[in-house]
């Protein structure tokens, strides 16, 4: 395999690769809700994803099934795959990538694409910085502190009394907040929450517990 590593596009590419393409399709919407920067293009087969270039691609969402059955591409690409279960008690093979449990509520699942994200980035390829830098677009410090009052689970009336301001105050904010980041969804506005550090995963973790 030919090693040398093309220059990645400045839009961060993300492959699925189910051959469920209901599960695929729910999956890239997810995605894309939660991190309206990426690109996320499915196949049904690895055959399909070999017909584009697999380098171009920051990560690889992959079933089980597919993993095992094309399993030295896998290893060789390891820091970028993502492998989709069904348990929380994947095989010993599923155990030496990272992995996660799909089979579970949107707001489990957005925790764990977050931890995915702050340990696999460590160790694979991160996203450019240009994305970073794009996902910051100029909160003000009321609209921060707005943020991560959504993100913690208070409503609008909470956030008023908390904030000592208005409702329609807290309404406005809310609106300025999803027009700039163009994430309407409480999952997509923790994702940036966490990803911009106004708010720490292991709070999130402790939310649902």
């Amino acid at each position: 395999m030919n090693t040398a590593h093309p220059t990645l596009p400045q839009q961060p590419q993300v492959a699925i690769i189910d051959s469920n393409t209901f599960a695929a399709i729910g999956l890239r919407s997810l995605l894309k809700d939660i991190m309206p920067e990426i690109t996320v293009d499915c196949f049904r087969s690895f055959s399909e994803l070999e017909t584009n270039d697999m380098q171009l691609y920051y990560h690889f969402f992959v079933t089980e099934h597919i993993l095992f059955t094309n399993l030295q591409f896998f290893r060789d690409n390891k820091k970028k795959t993502i492998v989709l279960t069904s348990t929380n008690e994947p095989s010993l093979v599923v155990e030496k990538f990272h992995s996660v449990n799909v089979n579970v509520s949107e707001s489990e699942l957005v925790k764990s694409l977050l931890h995915l994200e702050q340990s696999a980035h460590a160790h694979g390829n991160k996203f450019p910085e240009h994305t970073a830098k794009e996902m910051s677009k100029g909160l003000s410090p009321r609209e921060i502190e707005v943020l991560t009052h959504i993100v913690r689970g208070y409503i609008n009336k909470e956030i008023a009394d908390r904030l000592c301001i208005s409702l329609s105050t807290v309404i406005t904010h809310r609106k300025n907040i999803t027009e700039k980041l163009k994430r309407k969804s409480v999952g997509a506005l923790t994702v940036y929450a966490v990803m911009q550090g106004y708010i720490d995963i292991e709070e999130i973790d402790k939310l649902s517990d």
